[in-house]
């Protein structure tokens, strides 16, 4: 759906690693396993289950590993000397609760460490979410700081590098006699221009060399748009749903001018069989490729009498 969906109220739990506020009783045993093919021999994944405890709460538990692939080392005059591998991981820990019938509040723990073969790192971070929403009006809609925090242990150069952190607002309305839920999510809220300013895209008169300016109104429209990420779902039935999504930033950030293609548009659908369901999704980044990913759930108690 063009992004993280976090406002997205479904009771699924592999949603929770990016909205922990909806982490509720109602995804007790619940289990996610979740798949990533990326570029070049890249795979992510990550497995999500969420328990119930009488008297303490919610809880949802989340293990998220980024393997970059075998690499082959060689010292400067190109004699091999062996192979070594490189990957991510982070542990996360997180909890919800529901303050009041439609409003809930929750936070991630998360505990990161990076293998770069002789490059080490570790770092902490949380999120912290607050939601609010109506079945009966199908509307819901989520506030989130994500990944407040910061590196502890650095690389060997010494350098303390700063979270990916982000501030975002995510509105999700299904039609009400139509099964159509569209989706909105707004993010880097905490800084207006997130353009990624290249020398090379500065328009130049080729009579006076002087820089044309912008214009004012594409600028304003620009700059608003890379906040914005735009999702929809069509629901016919409950065991089906087609999804598509669509990233402006990413379009304009990875998209080859000319070239026609589908950079910043995504698609995918998911089915229910019996017990389990599954979703898959094809995300367009680049001509180079297209990631696929594809999510397993389903609820360990339905397999227990």
């Amino acid at each position: 759906m063009g992004g993280n969906m976090m406002s997205v109220h479904d009771d699924d739990v592999s949603l929770v690693l990016s909205n922990p506020s909806y982490i509720s009783d109602s995804l007790h045993q619940s289990l996610a396993l979740n798949y990533t093919n990326y570029f070049s021999g890249i795979n992510y994944a990550f497995v999500t289950y969420s328990h119930t405890f009488n008297k303490i709460g919610s809880f949802a538990a989340n293990i998220q590993y980024l393997n970059y692939g075998s690499f082959q080392e060689t010292d400067i005059y190109g004699n091999v000397l062996g192979k070594f591998n490189a990957y991510d991981m982070a542990v996360v820990l997180g909890w919800g609760r529901e303050l009041h019938p439609g409003f809930t509040i929750g936070a991630n723990a998360k505990f990161i460490y990076s293998d770069m073969y002789t490059e080490h790192s570790t770092g902490v971070a949380v999120d912290l979410a607050a939601s609010y929403y109506n079945d009966d009006k199908y509307f819901s809609t989520t506030f989130l700081v994500r990944n407040a925090g910061r590196q502890l242990v650095p690389y060997t150069n010494g350098n303390i590098e700063p979270l990916p952190f982000d501030v975002q607002l995510g509105l999700s309305k299904r039609l009400m006699h139509v099964p159509l839920r569209f989706s909105f999510l707004f993010h880097h809220l905490y800084k207006w221009d997130i353009r990624y300013q290249d020398a090379s895209d500065i328009d130049v008169d080729p009579l006076t060399g002087e820089i044309i300016e912008e214009n004012k109104l594409s600028a304003f429209s620009d700059k608003l748009m890379r906040h914005v990420v735009i999702g929809a779902e069509l629901s016919p039935s409950r065991s089906f749903s087609l999804r598509v999504g669509y990233n402006y930033q990413r379009r304009q950030e990875m998209v080859v001018p000319t070239k026609l293609s589908t950079v910043g548009f995504s698609w995918g659908f998911g089915f229910r069989l019996k017990k389990l369901y599954f979703s898959y999704s094809r995300s367009a980044y680049h001509l180079a490729g297209s990631p696929n990913v594809i999510t397993l759930t389903t609820n360990i108690g339905d397999f227990i009498k």
